[in-house]
């Protein structure tokens, strides 16, 4: 199960973010949250510093993508 959420986690961070629609920013964003969760729950009882390396990676990935989500303040 570990190998499994991993790949989905190598699959999701080399995806590229030009040319997404808005939907699929939130499909991808929920997504994201998704993955972060599971493999949070193993990280609890391993603690592997290499599965809170992914985690921090797929945070910084679905925080980008939120942020264009969200658009930029009118000031």
């Amino acid at each position: 199960m570990t190998e499994q959420l991993l790949l989905q986690a190598e699959e999701f961070n080399n995806r590229t973010l030009s040319h997404m629609s808005t939907s699929d920013r939130v499909k991808a964003s929920r997504e994201a949250k998704q993955l972060i969760l599971s493999i949070n729950e193993i990280y609890k009882k391993t603690k592997d510093s290499k599965l809170m390396d992914v985690m921090k990676s797929i945070t910084e990935k679905k925080r980008k993508i939120e942020k264009r989500l969200k658009g930029t303040p009118l000031v």
